[in-house]
């Protein structure tokens, strides 16, 4: 079969390198106009040529009119529409589209020395420095990639974000491309926890990782290989940390993750203690199958297959990438079919846990229910609105592929291939449909009443180096009956924390889990019931509490701004839900408090002053609201020992006293005097 594919591929390659390219002299476009422009080399005089490794240096200018108006060649060197313009490193990239005339480009943005990395937003993106022009290869609708990654982001899962763009690279007219986000670990693309290596016990071994299913590129090395349900090997490749990078411990880590994976799937394990689902987030994985599926990629599970785990996480599927051989395009072969399943069409099919977990009734249960809930009227992938979206997106891109017609030849007939692409996802949706329509054994899941209550998720910023040790959730059983726990976990990528196996929460009970639980017990007088990993945003988060099978337990998405109240943002205050029957995911239903955790809530936050480390060996840390301004350090003769101002770090240094008990008098600004005991080993 590889060697019919081979062939049948190197003939495809033949016949579209032997269309004859045209020229274009471009001169304005509705879409961005992106201007590289390769430095001279020293040592030949002329211009560098782009290779597949190393980046050559370059400058790139891209002209965006920000009010939406027609874009002009002619504006390269009006800085009022150039929304970028500096130094880059650019590189071809990707495996089998090299072979096409019209290359794929990885670019990183520099700063003015043309060597430190520069974070920057290009057309509206948040600001990084890997950045890929997606060559749309072999795709001659123009749209499979656009499409798929906006359909994946509208079903909630971090995609790649992206802009159709024109290129011209040396004075030559390239073509229509796609800007478009490197898959890589940052806060707003893959949101995991970044590692060093000394990350390797636990519970900083956990993550965070990147690991791809894939073809080995350059110099990566195969991680581990796994096998198909037909035998056929899949490889797996660290992409974070890198193989160069990566720890012994942290590989076997990670490879065990998986591996307790297949173990569990191929079992028929669904135990929510000890099966599948405590390994992997399960609504990723059906996203992630459903995405496949819908295009029928035929690359899916076996290559461009990515997946992410955070800090104590679970295993996540995902993001989504390289999706042109799709909605019945395949250069190879004819494989993406609408009456075949992916991950067991006897080729591409990737490792055996996928077809083993689609052959597990609950697994299938909850596929079929979310399958059928994203095709509902309104809903992201509701054939009505797929079609929508693929108008939008031909309207942006008919100028620009007239273009491209004449400089390739390889889009022939713009509305002949949306027509086709859209009869195929007709047929295709409806195959899937009579396989996806029993769910009747999850439709109505109970789930405990658990109502996120309190979020502290920016303390008081007078507190230096400490705020985010001070960050706190709490949750309340709103009901009569004792909840069990296990299995609960926060799903959104952010903070990370599950409740342990065989944890239950009593009626009407109420707890806290906070970023640093012995902190959490200084200053607030309580005992937190878990500590979660990493911290919560200081402007805007998704906290989402769900049961083992992703069932929504309770869902907030608070905000630092106006309707949230504005107190809880830094000032002492935390957010409170005023009455918890209410709907929490609603602004107006929380307030901003500062009354105690304790039962006495007379004690504000406020009148809260906590000294830490204690014992100390010599440096003692004060955590408080309160304006102290001047300390006395007495021992237990009742001598003065020490006798200073506090310094604006609000630290006490007793390195010079004997180890002994000593007790400390803080003096305030409003002439008040507060005693705490402490003590030096």
């Amino acid at each position: 079969m590889m060697k019919h594919k081979y062939i049948f591929f190197l003939l495809f390659i033949f016949f579209i390198t032997q269309i004859k390219a045209g020229n274009v002299n471009l001169v304005s476009s509705n879409l961005p106009i992106v201007i590289i422009t390769t430095d001279v080399n020293p040592s030949t005089g002329t211009q560098y040529t782009i290779v597949d490794e190393p980046k050559v240096p370059a400058t790139m200018k891209i002209i965006y009119h920000p009010d939406g108006s027609r874009n002009y060649v002619s504006d390269q060197n009006n800085s009022s529409y150039l929304n970028y313009n500096g130094k880059i490193g650019i590189e071809i990239r990707g495996t089998t589209s090299q072979w096409l005339e019209k290359k794929p480009y990885g670019l990183t943005t520099y700063k003015s020395d043309g060597v430190t990395n520069n974070n920057v937003s290009i057309l509206g993106m948040p600001k990084e420095n890997d950045w890929v022009l997606n060559s749309l290869a072999f795709d001659g609708s123009l749209i499979r990639d656009y499409l798929s990654y906006d359909l994946y982001r509208d079903m909630g899962n971090y995609s790649p974000r992206e802009q159709y763009c024109e290129v011209i690279v040396n004075g030559d007219y390239k073509g229509l491309y796609i800007f478009m986000e490197k898959l890589k670990v940052d806060e707003n693309r893959i949101n995991v926890t970044k590692m060093t290596t000394s990350d390797i016990i636990y519970p900083a071994v956990s993550g965070g990782y990147v690991t791809k299913s894939d073809k080995t590129t350059g110099n990566d090395p195969v991680a581990w290989t796994m096998y198909s349900d037909n035998g056929w090997g899949v490889d797996f490749i660290h992409d974070y940390p890198k193989p160069e990078n990566i720890t012994r411990e942290q590989k076997n880590y990670i490879y065990n993750v998986f591996q307790t994976l297949m173990n569990r799937a191929n079992a028929q394990n669904s135990s929510i203690e000890n099966g599948f689902p405590d390994v992997i987030d399960i609504p990723t994985f059906i996203d992630f199958m459903i995405m496949s599926e819908l295009a029928s990629n035929v690359d899916s599970y076996q290559y461009s297959t990515y997946y992410h785990k955070d800090r104590r996480g679970k295993l996540r599927a995902g993001p989504i990438w390289d999706y042109n051989l799709t909605y019945g395009l395949d250069v190879f072969a004819n494989r993406s079919l609408t009456t075949v399943w992916q991950f067991d069409n006897d080729d591409n099919e990737g490792p055996k846990y996928w077809k083993s977990l689609f052959n597990n009734a609950t697994f299938k249960c909850y596929l079929s229910k979310r399958w059928s809930e994203l095709i509902t009227s309104e809903q992201a992938l509701n054939k009505t609105i797929i079609y929508s979206k693929i108008d939008n997106i031909v309207s942006l891109i008919t100028e620009a592929a007239a273009r491209e017609q004449t400089r390739w030849g390889t889009v022939g007939n713009l509305s002949s291939q949306i027509s086709s692409i859209k009869y195929w996802l007709s047929d295709r949706m409806s195959w899937m449909d009579a396989r996806l329509s029993n769910y009747t054994a999850c439709a109505n899941v109970s789930v405990p009443q658990l109502v996120i209550s309190k979020i502290n998720y920016h303390p008081t910023t007078s507190v230096e180096n400490y705020e985010d040790s001070l960050e706190f959730i709490e949750i309340t059983n709103n009901s009569n009956e004792t909840a069990n726990l296990t299995g609960i976990y926060f799903r959104e990528l952010g903070v990370t924390y599950r409740f342990p196996n065989n944890s239950t929460l009593l009626p009407n009970q109420k707890i806290c889990i906070a970023s640093d639980s012995l902190i959490f017990k200084s200053f607030y007088g309580i005992d937190a019931f878990g500590q979660y990993d990493r911290n919560l945003s200081n402007k805007s988060e998704h906290l989402m509490l769900v049961d083992a099978f992703g069932n929504i337990i309770d869902d907030v998405n608070y905000a630092d701004s106006s309707p949230w109240p504005t107190e809880a943002d830094g000032n002492g205050y935390y957010l409170q839900l005023i009455n918890p029957d209410s709907d929490n995911s609603i602004a107006s239903n929380w307030m901003a408090s500062n009354s105690s955790l304790t039962k006495n809530n007379d004690i504000k936050f406020t009148d809260l002053i906590v000294l830490y480390p204690i014992p100390t060996k010599g440096v003692i840390n004060i955590i408080s609201q309160t304006d102290i301004q001047s300390y006395e350090v007495v021992d237990l003769m009742g001598r003065v020992v020490k006798n200073k101002k506090l310094d604006n770090n609000k630290k006490i240094n007793i390195t010079d006293l004997p180890a002994n008990v000593y007790f400390v008098k803080l003096h305030t600004s409003d002439n008040k005097c507060i005693v705490k005991r402490i003590m030096k080993n």
